[in-house]
């Protein structure tokens, strides 16, 4: 997640927003800018890599003189880090320059627009859109600008802008992206976070979505896309240090699950290239990877979810026989490790005990092992043979949520490389999955903003005593997930059943209001499950569907219907499990739970 600061005061711009920006470090970053104003011109210095090199390269911000700054931290999501694709970024004649955290998903339609109308591009970004765009509509008067492009960009922003001829003045913009504006005697503050100016200030107004700030020196004023004065109430920043790197959410687990766009981006671009995927760390030759004849998956808890997700992955795409195992069950059970077998061992922190005694069990019986990991250095990636770091980043919440859906994303990726590596997917199913992959991100993070829905439905059942959760094939695997999250937070009872088993006993604990999650993405098994959704509401219970956009026949059997963008069947894991992650958190934050720390579990189990 990018990181912003601005600054505008009576002191050097410079030393304040590389400080600030080293207070955004725990987001995480791969380059580094700041613009600072002086007054008649606008300077710029970016980095790829650590903000030490931008400290150095800027002598401190002793090279930058100027009242007024922004800066930035970036995560590289459209363009690869390098100090072009870093922020800020300027307009042809550097007087206007933007910082911006977000994604425009209409960026290229837009690019194309202004490449016709005769402008140049320098960088790969979606940002580089909005400067350009500003520059097209700037004829005087910022804010008819900034409005103007407000009303034609699709997706999520958080901005700070500069514009030479108002050297008095910083403006900052928000839609879905954090953003805070904070005052004191001595200047005034933009930031994505408390951590970068709680030095400074304590007084923070929290930005609301489509309203435009305009920052000076002694003076604040917001204002609606209309133009139209806003009058607002500063917020006294009581929290202590832990608190304020919640980003501003109420718990560590929203936070994550906000997360899961940059997260998942993270996961897979470093490892889609040219068309095609590359995993270089798995170090395997394509010799060995035609060779495997069994793959076993090895976790807990949620990591195990992710496995019995990626069996049905491996044997559809890769036709490679796949067994899942409870890291705890496995190396009780005297497994069968026969030569060409390739042991897959997932977990978030690299230090889960039962994962880790699978993974040595394994060794010690001959196979190769490879660890799926987050935690750079830790057990299991050291003792694995090889290793594939997920890159969810920090994860504080007890509840996975963000390195639930790396795990997935670092599976899927294994499956289509031995997919192809083995020849059972042309170059035209891999181009159609490569693409679905990329999409990913931004199908995320448009259900992640739909969660005022999700929170309204999670309302009416905070004083559930049990509920259900139903599905077939990856569908009963993203079941047992959501069923979990659910349990693990709020304590209500949950299970999820195999759809097809309803008959076999389960349908007998369905009684009047009972909520039944049915969840049906996979598309030749869709009337099946209607089926079994009929079955059980005409036994009271009341039916969340969860499906894909288009699947209207749904609504006949549902109560209630979630929709999910439409991506390959066997990637719908990966957005069907975030209506039910929030659904999850919103029940337990109704009845008052501790979400960050639910009784008796801890994030890391370290002991059998």
């Amino acid at each position: 997640m990018c990181g912003i600061v601005g600054y505008i005061g009576e002191k050097q711009a410079a030393p304040i927003l590389l400080d600030g920006l080293e207070k955004l470090e725990y987001r995480g970053y791969d380059s580094s800018g700041i613009a600072v104003f002086d007054g008649k011109q606008i300077q710029m210095k970016k980095s790829m890599g650590r903000l030490k090199v931008l400290n150095e390269l800027t002598h401190g911000g002793a090279t930058l003189p100027g009242c007024a700054g922004i800066g930035h931290t970036r995560w590289a999501t459209h363009g690869e880090p390098s100090d072009t694709n870093a922020h800020p970024h300027m307009n042809k004649d550097s007087s206007i320059v933007v910082v911006h955290n977000g994604i425009i998903e209409n960026y290229l339609k837009l690019k194309k627009k202004l490449i016709d109308k005769g402008y140049e591009f320098q960088s790969d970004t979606d940002t580089e859109v909005l400067v350009q765009l500003l520059d097209y509509y700037y004829k005087g008067n910022p804010f008819e600008a900034i409005t103007k492009v407000m009303h034609r960009v699709d997706g999520s922003y958080a901005l700070g802008i500069m514009f030479k001829e108002y050297p008095g003045e910083i403006y900052a913009v928000r839609k879905e992206s954090p953003l805070i504006v904070g005052t004191s005697n001595e200047g005034n503050f933009i930031a994505s976070d408390v951590p970068a100016i709680l030095k400074y200030t304590r007084n923070v107004y929290f930005i609301e979505n489509e309203e435009i700030v305009r920052i000076r020196e002694n003076e604040l004023k917001f204002y609606n896309t209309d133009e139209e004065e806003i009058k607002k109430e500063y917020t006294t920043i009581e929290w202590d240090i832990e608190a304020a790197e919640k980003g501003g959410y109420e718990h560590f687990m929203l936070k994550e699950i906000n997360e899961q766009p940059k997260a998942v981006a993270d996961t897979l671009n470093p490892r889609l290239k040219d068309g095609k995927v590359y995993i270089e760390e798995l170090n395997m030759t394509d010799e060995e990877i035609i060779a495997i004849k069994k793959i076993c998956i090895i976790a807990c808890g949620s990591a195990y979810h992710t496995g019995v997700t990626a069996k049905y992955i491996f044997e559809g795409i890769a036709r490679i026989p796949v067994e899942v195992d409870l890291a705890s069950e496995f190396r009780y059970r005297n497994p069968i490790l026969e030569k060409d077998t390739l042991v897959i061992i997932v977990s978030q922190s690299g230090e889960t005990a039962d994962s880790l005694a699978a993974l040595r069990e394994a060794k010690k019986r001959g196979v190769k092992v490879l660890g799926i990991v987050n935690v750079v250095g830790s057990s299991i990636a050291r003792e694995a043979d090889n290793v594939m770091y997920t890159w969810a980043g920090p994860e504080i919440a007890v509840a996975t949520t963000k390195a639930y859906s790396t795990q997935l994303i670092a599976q899927y990726l294994l499956a289509i490389q031995f997919a192809y590596v083995r020849g059972k997917i042309s170059d035209i199913e891999l181009e159609e999955m490569i693409r679905d992959l990329k999409r990913l991100p931004d199908q995320i993070e448009l259900l992640v903003n739909n969660k005022e829905k999700i929170q309204k439905f999670a309302n009416r059942y905070i004083a559930a005593k049990d509920i259900f959760f139903i599905g077939r094939g990856i569908d009963y695997a993203i079941s047992l997930e959501g069923s979990l999250k659910l349990k693990e937070i709020s304590y209500i009872h949950s299970e999820a059943y195999a759809a097809g088993e309803l008959k076999h006993g389960t349908i007998s604990l369905i009684e009047d209001g009972t909520l039944v999650t049915a969840v049906l993405t996979q598309e030749e098994l869709y009337q099946k499950m209607i089926s079994n959704m009929v079955e059980v509401r005409t036994r009271g219970a009341f039916v969340l569907a969860i499906t894909n956009e288009g699947n209207t026949d749904v609504e006949r059997a549902a109560d209630y219907v979630i929709y999910i963008p439409q991506t390959n069947k066997y990637f719908t894991n990966s957005l069907a499990i975030i209506p039910l992650q929030l659904f999850g958190y919103y029940v337990s934050v109704g009845k008052g739970c501790d979400v960050d720390k639910p009784r008796n579990l801890a994030k890391s189990v370290t002991v059998e």
